[in-house]
């Protein structure tokens, strides 16, 4: 056999062994990966407990009977900006008509998060996921994501995405109790 038939056997060897690794990799990926919360519209919304900014715990269960926008979010995501400020002006009619907004910060600094909190002066609870744990249980990715809750606590809708004031009000108006 020659040099260049050895060589290009050699490359082909490793190229199919790379191949079949990377196929082997991706089935044991897909099969054991950690079972992340896989929530749908019509599901009973998961409990959690989570504390904002000042210590108060807020419990997801203790707004049974009111609809709740359960929004997941960050300091650094740019479509997170542009709904803070749509949100904290719908709340102040909403929360009369009994809806709440529960906006959870997840895994982010007290610093950046009360910065935040400042500067696009929240008027709502913001509550923090520090373990990812509520964000792993609702199977969270990406942020944001919004979970419009009505007041049985059933998820009656889901937004992976940014939403308009437009669409946040007609969302809010649908989990009015």
């Amino acid at each position: 056999m020659s040099q260049k038939k050895k060589q290009r056997l050699i490359i082909r060897t490793v190229i199919l062994l790379v191949l079949i690794s990377a196929v082997a990799y991706t089935l044991y990926a897909n099969l054991t990966k950690d079972s992340r919360g896989e929530i749908k519209v019509g599901d009973k919304a998961p409990d959690f407990v989570l504390q904002d900014m000042s210590g108060t715990k807020h419990r997801l269960s203790d707004y049974r009977g009111k609809g709740v926008f359960l929004n997941f979010w960050g300091t650094w995501c740019v479509p997170c900006q542009k709904e803070m400020p749509y949100m904290v002006d719908l709340y102040k009619d909403f929360k009369k008509q009994g809806v709440e907004i529960l906006a959870v910060n997840v895994g982010e600094s007290n610093f950046l998060v009360n910065k935040f909190i400042k500067d696009y002066e929240l008027n709502f609870p913001v509550l923090i996921d520090k373990s990812r744990d509520v964000q792993n249980a609702y199977g969270i990715d990406p942020i944001p994501t919004s979970f419009f809750i009505d007041s049985s606590g059933k998820v009656t809708q889901i937004v992976v995405d940014t939403m308009t004031k437009k669409e946040i009000q007609h969302l809010m108006e649908s989990i009015k109790p």
